[in-house]
């Protein structure tokens, strides 16, 4: 498989913008995939919508819900799936991470949010199935952006947990760059491989401003509550050239979306581009080691 841009047919979709997507899985006995869609010009209406992969590209499924928010991730946890992503605009402007839940993709219901200002919120069930929640605070616990890690009984608990309250990671950013988890996922006992982004920007405070965002990965032990170095996966470049929504600003932005593991050392990575466009490339698996 050569680096490609996906393509995604149907009404919804014609003239938006999609990307950020999650990484392919299966939902009765279908292949879906997940990803953000907004017009080109505003944030404001942003959905997460859910396509099915055919010979023409990814096409929307209409049976499946529309979700009133953006960067979407999925994962499995007690039997249901868990979905969540950013709910924009809340408030005065501000933001939430919002948590969907079911046995399948026609029976989601909201049950969760996180906090004001706090995206990349991640859970994950773990071996003896409880769930580990991974946060990003910003302000003055997290400057502009760190990784925390709690452990918690089970589901219910994401709608009642202080989600600032878990320790963070400690040497992972710097005061002038920041980063989040975007997909996470069990690794052997004890392990949990978290695949996220790093970012910094160029020119700050002007409009020839750059923000740079790559993906990233790194394996964390939840009991040792120890983490190996921030490994970068990819780079723009890596993947064919295309639009950016905002020129230069966004035009070196990689969002991770998720991983697909091929068994042989290498996975499919799969990514937003630019803010507009989403791609796939085979890369080595960065927690080959771990599996």
């Amino acid at each position: 498989m050569k680096a490609e841009i996906l393509r995604f047919t149907g009404p919804d979709v014609e003239s938006m913008d999609v990307y950020n997507p999650t990484v392919p899985f299966i939902d009765r006995e279908k292949v879906y995939l997940a990803a953000r869609v907004e017009s080109h010009e505003l944030e404001t209406d942003s959905k997460v919508l859910f396509f099915n992969e055919t010979a023409e590209g990814w096409a929307r499924d209409p049976e499946t819900p529309v979700l009133e928010m953006q960067d979407p991730c999925i994962t499995r946890i007690a039997g249901e799936w868990v979905i969540g992503g950013v709910k924009y605009p809340v408030g005065d402007g501000s933001w939430r991470t919002d948590f969907y839940r079911g046995r399948d993709l026609l029976t989601l219901e909201l049950f969760a949010s996180g906090p004001l200002g706090m995206k990349d919120i991640r859970p994950v069930e773990l071996h003896d199935k409880r769930v580990g929640v991974f946060t990003r605070p910003q302000g003055t616990k997290g400057g502009r952006g760190k990784i925390g890690f709690t452990i918690v009984n089970s589901l219910d608990d994401l709608a009642t947990m202080d989600y600032d309250a878990p320790p963070l990671i400690p040497g992972q950013f710097g005061d002038d760059t920041w980063g989040g988890p975007n997909e996470v996922s069990l690794l052997r006992p004890g392990k949990i491989g978290v695949l996220g982004h790093t970012a910094w920007m160029e020119n700050e405070g002007t409009p020839e401003v750059i923000k740079h965002y790559m993906p990233m990965a790194f394996v964390y032990d939840y009991n040792t509550m120890e983490a190996t170095p921030i490994e970068v996966i990819a780079r723009r470049a890596d993947f064919p050239g295309g639009p950016a929504k905002r020129n230069p600003e966004l035009v070196d932005v990689v969002i991770s979306g998720g991983l697909q593991n091929l068994g042989d050392g290498h996975a499919v990575f799969y990514a937003g581009l630019s803010d507009m466009q989403v791609g796939r490339i085979i890369i080595k698996d960065p927690f080959a080691e771990w599996r």
